[in-house]
Parts: C-alpha cells; structure tokens; sequence
C-alpha cells in the first residue's frame, strides 16, 4: 500500500491511500488523520484502512494536492552519515565500523513539492539523496535477525545540508538542521511492496535534470537491519520514528567545480519502487 499525508480542503491534515493517479481520502470516511495515528495501530489498524478503501466509492486526483511529510511528528529522526564507501572517501573519511549517527528535527524538513529554502548566511547549500525507513513495531535490543519486522515502509529524503555550517566543528547537527533544507516525501510505501530492507534499488538525483548521484542501495555499508538494530541499542523505537539511511557519492562538496543548489534550482531523488520527491529551491528573504 501506498499512504499520502495531505491537507484537505478545510485546510486539516488528513490521510490517503494512492490507487493509480488516484487517491482514496482515508480520513473523510472515518480512518486516521495521520500515519503516526495508522502506525501506532499496528496490523489491525491497516486492515481496517483495506476495509475502508476497498468500500470507497470515491476518489480524489493527485493534482492539485497540497502533500505533508509522510510522517508528521516522529518522535526521533535518526540520520546517518557516511553510509556508502564511495561517499566516505569523497569525503575524505575512512568507511566507518559503526554507524555514524545524529539528528534532525522535523521543522528542518518540508514535504513533496514545498521549496527547499537556501539560508541567507550560507552559498554552501548542498543536497543529498537517501531513503528512510519507518519503524511500525516498538522495540529495544532488537537483534540484527528480527530487525526488519520493525520496519513498516519506507520513502524518500533529501537530507539538505548546509556545509559551511556543518563542518565548523565535529558535530554536523547544526549544518543538517536549517529550517525548510531538507524535503520528506512523497509517500509511505509499505514494506511488503519492496525488497527486504529495500535492498538492491537504484538510487538517484537530479538538479535541474541532470543527475548527480547515481547508486544501489545495495551498496551501503550498515543495510537497514544493521541501522535498525544499532539505533534500537541506545532507545526504545517507537511506531512513526525514522531512520534517514545516508547518501552515496556525487554531492556538491566533492565536486570539481562545487555544485551549490540555489534559487530557481529544482532538485529530484529518486528510488526504484518508491517514487519521486521533488523540490524547488529558493533563497531565504530576511526583511
């Protein structure tokens, strides 16, 4: 199944399910407002939405709609650095052991079609393509062997970073974090609709059309299992949280000339299987 966050025409966060060019309006027929609402459900709560859909008699065209990140409040966002060998080495770092890890909070985010905003303080406006999973089953200590029963779906990132910001110091967080750099979106795809783990998809993005990066996701050096299992060592993962799986080779900075996104750009990425997240990019206006 395929989920859209979306603002509905009362101007309210709502839920759909895409059929096609189509999408049915889960939330209008009594379902979930959101898919942190559906996750926390569990099996039971997507068997009903099936129900639900499969009586609707309805349906709404992708046009026009106003997209929502596809999950709107999780509780932790991790994201993960370094996670493909050819992009440790363009960043001059050794393949890491462990899995290098940190944060980013959703209102550094926007959704599917949103404009990606370039910070008036900063020309090093990079971008970087990765997938995210999405834990639909609480656990802590998950071993490696079970890890992916916790995952309920997976979409899309563009994990914007503000370079100049982010090597300051060792700690990238505030780089990754300006408001409205990066994009989320523009669906939940349902595990059972991809490869385990969504291993072995092609990878890509493209600015302005042409393409930047080009990988597998089968090149990533800790897959999900390995990321979902580590992260679950230090808390208990809940429905909703996410993990932001990292980017491969071809970003901006290691480019020859520098390639900086800014105002008119339009970035894409693309996965196989899961779609494509697309945003304008434009300055930011200070008054």
């Amino acid at each position: 199944m395929r989920f859209i966050a979306f603002r509905n025409d009362q101007g309210q966060p709502a839920l759909g399910l895409r059929e096609g060019d189509t999408l049915v309006d889960l939330t209008a027929l009594g379902g979930p407002q959101s898919l942190d609402i559906l996750l926390r459900q569990g099996e039971a709560g997507l068997q009903a939405v099936r129900e639900l859909a499969s009586r609707a008699t309805e349906r709404r065209p992708l046009t026009g709609l106003e997209y929502l990140p596809p999950v709107l409040n999780p509780a932790k966002a991790f994201a993960i650095g370094l996670n493909y060998k050819d992009h440790a080495a363009e960043s001059n770092f050794e393949p890491p052991k462990h899995p290098v890890v940190f944060q980013r909070y959703p209102s550094s985010w926007v959704a599917h079609g949103k404009p990606l905003v370039r910070p008036h303080v900063s020309v090093q406006f990079d971008y970087e393509a990765e997938f995210v999973a999405v834990i639909g089953k609480p656990g802590r200590y998950i071993p490696k062997e079970r890890a992916l029963e916790h995952v309920a779906g997976y979409s899309l990132f563009n994990d914007g970073s503000v370079r100049d910001y982010q090597l300051r110091t060792n700690q990238w967080m505030l780089g990754k974090n300006f408001d409205d750099s990066g994009s989320f979106g523009p669906e939940f795809v349902t595990a059972d609709e991809l490869p385990p783990g969504a291993n072995g998809l092609e990878l890509r993005c493209r600015l302005n059309g042409d393409t930047l990066q080009s990988a597998n996701t089968a090149d990533m050096i800790f897959d999900v299992a390995t990321l979902v299992a580590a992260c679950s060592d230090a808390m208990l993962l809940q429905p909703g949280d996410i993990i932001i799986t990292g980017t491969p080779s071809g970003v901006g900075l290691a480019r020859t000339p520098q390639v900086w996104m800014k105002d008119g750009d339009v970035c894409e990425v693309e996965v196989e299987g899961i779609g494509v997240l697309r945003n304008p990019v434009i300055d930011e206006h200070v008054s």
